[in-house]
């Protein structure tokens, strides 16, 4: 038998070494290529160029039109942080004509933008001594019930979500009232074995979860401060129109708190249809009962100074917000500053205070200071000032009057199919891109369309504005929907059965208000 050479028989046939090597190297370059959202960051400025090289048209529309496809894309993919998307037009808009750099950076700070740095300051305050959460016991254990009533302890819960969210934004609302819920949800049993009572309390806990996400939403409807899309509604209609009465607080409140109201009752029925069943109560009574939450409240002891004097300031904005400008024949106050003030004028002077009045707790400390307002949500103010940049941009780049040539065919459609359609639309894209962006992209696009049917502008833009905060059927359509699917304790189909009936509930709502109590609190019969 002859000997067998070892070396040789290591050897491969085929070069495999160098074929893995090249391999990899594909693999790694297109894995750096997702992992950096090369492509994602290349789209928005092909768009830009592709609607530069194949539209015909007035240059400064063309180029609004291009900056558009550029911005949205990049909202839209995420390519970059929102924030730094939001700053874009700070440069995309004097490197194509659109306008100067002075005329530009200047929609970012207005009276909007004021309005939501004070109240965001006065959140944190509220947050930072947790007054939220002493709110939210007490409602909640009023409502709880002796023997204790599932309905009416969801209906606490839930009226607690709204009523913050009122005041401001909905998901840092959110945010503060999940591990409120989640704190009284630890007390039930665990779920894991299918025993009949323990799935009461399974359906209880997603009932208490949708509750709050979608209560978030809903109290946001009702005032300026609730949500983003509300002030940016106001603020393009300050744009397109500078010579109408601008939107007070007051004013949406009139129109938002009723809609909110009876939106909010669906949701509470909706759940308690789908959640509770006549054993709830029974099976909850054993885990769940006021004594509990009596016992958080002894917890956090008594209100101290510095809890007393946010809650007044709290009070005081909203007493002043309510009467600044009340009607024609009872002006408001601000009548007595000529109407040079405005909604975000009372806001950072009432957040002022925060920094003067000090907390008693430290010899020259303050109820607040700069170091607790790191956290404010500054993309959020970036996104505003994004959106009134935009509109502006629209209006004066000679794209709107392009628009509304386009949107002619129109004009004889019926107001009627017209609302319910425009909220719909607004209602279906804000399910995969922010309510923000959505109304941003939309409300423009509605103006022309109002111009087109000869109706006032407010007939179709509060509708599309209220449709895009129809964020209802998956986790993504808002960070609410995220904070409340991360708990664990819903699914998709949860957020779809409960979330599908509200959203047609909403839109019939808005159908039939906009063209009644939203005619009479707006004053569309004038032309504008």
């Amino acid at each position: 038998m002859e000997d067998i050479d070892t070396t040789q028989s290591k050897e491969p046939f085929l070069p495999i070494h160098e074929e893995a090597t090249s391999t990899n190297n594909r693999y790694s370059v297109l894995k750096s290529i997702r992992a950096n959202k090369y492509l994602q960051i290349a789209s928005g400025p092909l768009a830009c160029a592709l609607t530069m090289l194949f539209l015909d048209g007035p240059s400064s529309s063309r180029n609004m039109l291009a900056v558009l496809a550029w911005v949205f894309l990049w909202w839209l993919t995420e390519a970059v942080p929102m924030a730094i998307t939001s700053m874009s037009p700070l440069f995309l808009f004097p490197l194509f004509g659109v306008s100067s750099a002075d005329d530009v950076a200047k929609t970012y700070m207005d009276d909007v933008i004021s309005l939501v740095l004070g109240s965001f300051i006065l959140a944190l305050a509220i947050e930072h001594y947790n007054i939220h959460k002493r709110l939210a016991l007490n409602i909640t254990s009023l409502f709880c019930g002796d023997p204790l009533n599932p309905p009416l302890l969801l209906l606490g819960i839930c009226a607690t979500t709204a009523f913050v969210s009122m005041w401001m934004h909905n998901t840092a609302a959110a945010v503060m009232m999940i591990p409120v819920a989640t704190g009284i949800l630890q007390r039930l049993p665990d779920m894991s074995h299918g025993s009949g009572s323990n799935t009461d309390v399974q359906r209880f806990c997603k009932a208490v979860i949708l509750g709050v996400i979608y209560s978030a939403a809903v109290g946001g409807m009702s005032t300026l401060t609730g949500t983003g899309v509300n002030l940016i509604l106001v603020g393009m209609w300050q744009s397109y129109f500078p010579q109408e009465d601008a939107i007070s607080f007051s004013t949406w409140f009139m129109f938002g708190f009723p809609l909110a109201l009876m939106l909010f009752f669906v949701l509470w029925i909706v759940l308690c249809l789908l959640y509770c069943s006549t054993s709830t109560g029974k099976s909850l009574s054993a885990y769940l009962d006021r004594s509990h939450l009596k016992r958080e409240l002894e917890l956090l002891g008594p209100m101290d100074f510095a809890e007393k004097m946010i809650l007044t300031i709290f009070g005081g904005l909203i007493l002043l917000w309510m009467t600044r400008s009340i009607t024609d024949d009872v002006p408001g106050w601000g009548a007595l500053f000529h109407n040079n003030v405005g909604d975000g004028t009372v806001s950072v002077m009432m957040a002022s205070l925060l920094f003067i009045i000090p907390n008693k707790k430290n010899e020259g400390e303050k109820l607040m200071d700069w170091n607790k307002c790191k956290k404010l949500p500054w993309n959020i103010v970036l996104l505003l000032g994004a959106g009134f940049a935009i509109a502006d941009g629209v209006h004066t780049s000679g794209l709107a009057d392009k628009l509304s040539d386009g949107l002619s065919f129109l004009k004889t459609a019926p107001y009627i199919a017209i609302a319910p359609l425009v909220c719909l639309v607004s209602a279906t894209i804000t399910e995969f891109t922010s309510n923000n962006s959505t109304t941003t992209l939309v409300v423009p696009l509605l103006i022309e369309l109002a111009r087109s049917m000869s109706v006032h502008p407010l007939l179709l833009m509060v509708p599309g504005a209220i449709g895009a905060q129809f964020a209802f059927l998956l986790p993504t359509g808002t960070p609410s929907n995220v904070v409340g699917f991360a708990t664990g304790n819903i699914q998709i189909k949860d957020m779809i059965k409960v979330g599908l009936p509200l959203k047609v509930a909403g839109i019939a709502l808005i159908t039939v208000l906009m063209p009644t109590l939203g005619a009479y609190v707006f004053r569309t019969d004038r032309i504008v």
